[in-house]
């Protein structure tokens, strides 16, 4: 059973909240920048807009049954072709399709939370995963934006429970044949990479949650850590 603070009633709060705090931002804009790069290679800030707003709609189309994307094609020409929009438009759209996520997750009852969903790829989760995925992508993407919002002002329970996704997400992976152990400096650990450690321990990388963070999700290139030896590369998202 959940506790309170991690209900999928509560993650979606917090959803709202973070988009809050990403169009806050983001108007204050001048409407030229919008067109200037953005933190993910080959995308400008317009880019990162359009997919966040896209992303809340294929979100509704998952919790509906339906396919996320019609294609990884269709997902890609559509970014594409709504990051040619000037600010206003952008903004509106990232506001209107948030909205409609936001009553997708408040239509759904207890039962609908604990129906199993199907993401990209044939990735499947339960509904009520939903909104933390969402934050997810509204945070690091508030981030790539590269508008003042740094992984510094990542608020400390999503660094927390990103970094536990992020072990999870990498333990036993076929592209991390290492055994690794994060350490944060405030003495917790995370195991992540292959099962088998063998006679040498795991590979140990340490630093602050947020510069594990950093590295785990490809925001930083390990800066901020210390390691006996290179770091481990990881595989893309």
């Amino acid at each position: 059973m959940t506790t309170p603070a991690t209900t999928p009633a509560h993650d979606a709060e917090l959803v709202r909240t973070a988009t809050g705090h990403l169009l806050s931002d983001t108007v204050k804009l001048e409407a030229p920048e919008v067109a200037k790069p953005s933190q993910l290679p080959g995308w400008t800030r317009a880019h990162v807009l359009t997919h966040i707003a896209r992303n809340a709609d294929a979100l509704v189309n998952v919790l509906a049954g339906e396919p996320m994307y019609a294609s990884a094609e269709a997902r890609d020409a559509d970014i594409e072709r709504g990051a040619g929009r000037p600010l206003d438009e952008l903004v509106d759209d990232v506001r209107a399709s948030a909205s409609r996520l936001e009553s997708a997750f408040a239509a759904l009852g207890d039962e609908d939370w604990n129906r199993t969903v199907t993401l990209r790829n044939g990735v499947t989760d339960l509904a009520a995963s939903v909104p933390f995925r969402r934050w997810i992508e509204v945070e690091l993407h508030h981030v790539d934006l590269g508008i003042g919002y740094t992984l510094e002002d990542l608020p400390g329970t999503f660094v927390d429970r990103e970094l536990t996704n992020m072990a999870r997400r990498f333990s036993e992976h076929p592209d991390v044949p290492a055994a690794i152990e994060l350490r944060a400096e405030d003495g917790r650990s995370w195991r992540t990479g292959a099962a088998d450690a063998g006679e040498g321990g795991p590979f140990v990388v340490a630093g602050s949650p947020v510069a594990l963070l950093g590295w785990l999700t490809g925001r930083r290139n390990g800066s901020g850590l210390s390691a006996r030896g290179s770091l481990p590369v990881l595989p893309a998202l």
